[in-house]
């Protein structure tokens, strides 16, 4: 394929190339995002809890979390394009078992093996779109990323919303309608991206750090969903389960310092940049996906909206991340200064949040909206830029370990997230409908559960409404609270140009074009 001196793609070839990776980052969002405002009506018709609730969305985390590490390592010892085909397969695959499932044990399941193909699809086209534009250039092409991100984060939650109040469709749907647009970016990246294939001799791939790293988060992840409620906080349960996390996590690290190809590369992960942004990508990690997680759930269960009304009213969020990250994408791009675009994304992002955690269930909707649309600022002036900023420091050979990296740390930080303000959010939930109802906790509704509105009776309705509107505001001052570690370290990071070359030069240190 033709290049241009710099090694890098001409601006037709780059926008064909990406248009598969632009359908296969679209179906990995909107996995997501077009279950986001179903779940409660998917959860209430498997007449499951708030803690099954949390875990839907935990189990794919997870697994993507888990595995983004490996497919990063992958990409840097084979042809990227087949490993994202094969993530695609896999994320098929995932999507119709989801959609099959009979209780939540099933879609839990199921979603976590999905979770597998959502990780290499969020890790691949990050690296492949590094090797083929240079970090300079990249920004011009966030208006196209902006754009599918918009798409997929507005038209996923409304699409969700719609699949479940169409009694003709159900909410199956809402898993199996990935499965056409999957196969579509199949076969467009097999028509349109050409990529040389990269093959090492006598590859080790770090299985072991990669299981010893899933185990330790999930270890702690089942402990934080069930402290507190199954079991006291003081108790052997939880020094049996933090300690076994701890223990697995630590056997990690000495397993990363050892193996010659190690799927965390801790030399990248020390350097004060990467190790800056992936604190920072952490952080707003946490806050943004425990956070928006539980938008949707605000507005139906709290609030009393349909899921296609939830969707709607979450638009706020998602213009808000179209808007700034395509106005930064392009102004980083022309001065080539990325910091003080994190910067005030990880700031605006606080009061965001703020602003949130000081909502309940009467709260004026156009209060909510305006809260809702500095968070989406905040998360597209960060997220993509934190990536840039790794991608930046690192040479092309390590790229996929890099961003995937990075990618794994913003996603561990969801997927802690979730289940952390799932677990308060369930607790508070429960002792607030036992003191309303008068009842014992966890029998505030009978048999039912307080996630299965339509077959409560009217006056417990009522009451649900309310505890969860006003519940909803305490996890959203929590991920205020865990933002503010991304303003520090995002004001702790050395001003940063980035660079016109895919590669760094021979002449770059470790820390590129950092002045």
């Amino acid at each position: 394929m033709k290049t241009e001196k710099n090694g890098a793609m001409g601006h037709r070839q780059v926008l064909e190339s990406l248009s598969g990776l632009l359908l296969a980052l679209f179906v990995a969002m909107v996995s997501s995002t077009v279950v986001s405002t179903a779940l409660p009506r998917i959860i209430g018709s498997l007449n499951g809890t708030q803690t099954q609730y949390t875990w839907v969305v935990t189990a794919t985390l997870l697994t993507a979390t888990a595995t983004t590490p490996i497919w990063g390592k992958l990409a840097d010892l084979f042809n990227k394009k087949t490993l994202v085909q094969a993530a695609i397969v896999i994320f098929v695959i995932g999507s119709l078992l989801s959609g099959f499932a009979q209780d939540t044990g099933q879609l839990i399941a199921a979603r976590a093996f999905q979770g597998l193909g959502v990780g290499g699809l969020q890790a691949l086209v990050q690296v492949v779109i590094a090797a083929i534009i240079p970090p300079r250039e990249r920004g011009r092409y966030n208006g196209y990323l902006g754009a599918v991100m918009a798409v997929a984060t507005v038209g996923g939650p409304l699409l969700g919303g719609l699949i479940v109040d169409v009694s003709w469709l159900g909410w199956r749907w809402c898993f199996w309608v990935a499965v056409p647009i999957a196969a579509l970016a199949f076969v467009v990246l097999q028509a349109t991206l050409k990529l040389e294939t990269v093959r090492r001799q006598n590859v080790k791939i770090d299985y072991l750090g990669a299981v010893l790293i899933a185990a330790g988060v999930s270890v702690l992840l089942v402990w934080v969903s069930f402290v507190g409620n199954s079991f006291d906080w003081l108790s052997w349960q939880t020094a049996a389960m933090v300690g076994a996390g701890l223990v697995l996590l630590g056997a990690a690290v000495a397993v990363e310092l050892r193996v010659p190809e190690p799927v965390v590369p801790l030399h990248i992960v020390v350097q004060r940049t990467p190790a800056l942004a992936i604190i920072a990508s952490l952080s707003v990690g946490m806050a943004m996906f425990g956070g928006a997680v539980f938008l949707g759930q605000y507005f139906q269960i709290g609030r009393g909206y349909s899921p296609t009304e939830a969707g709607l009213l979450t638009i706020p969020l998602m213009a808000g991340v179209l808007v700034s990250s395509t106005v930064s994408g392009r102004m980083i791009s022309r001065t080539g200064k990325i910091k003080p675009y994190i910067v005030s994304g990880t700031i605006i992002l606080v009061f965001g949040f703020l602003g949130l955690g000081f909502v309940d269930h009467a709260t004026a909707l156009w209060i909510v909206g305006i809260a809702m649309a500095v968070v989406g600022i905040g998360v597209g002036m960060t997220m993509q830029n934190l990536v840039l900023a790794v991608q930046n420091s690192v040479p092309l050979r390590e790229l996929g370990a890099a961003s995937a990296t990075v990618t794994f740390f913003r996603s561990l930080g969801g997927t802690i997230g979730v289940s952390v303000l799932g677990a308060v959010l369930a607790n508070r939930v429960t002792a607030d409908l036992s003191a309303a109802l008068h009842v014992p906790a966890g029998q505030s509704t009978g048999e039912t559960s307080a996630l299965n509105l339509q077959a409560l009776p009217p006056q417990v309705q009522t009451v649900v409404h309310t505890v969860y509107g006003d519940a909803t505001a305490h996890i959203f001052l929590i991920s205020a609270a865990v933002a503010v570690v991304g303003v520090v370290a995002a004001l702790l990071l050395k001003p940063i140009t980035l660079r016109t070359t895919i590669d760094l030069e021979k002449k770059d240190t470790d820390s590129a074009v950092v002045r």
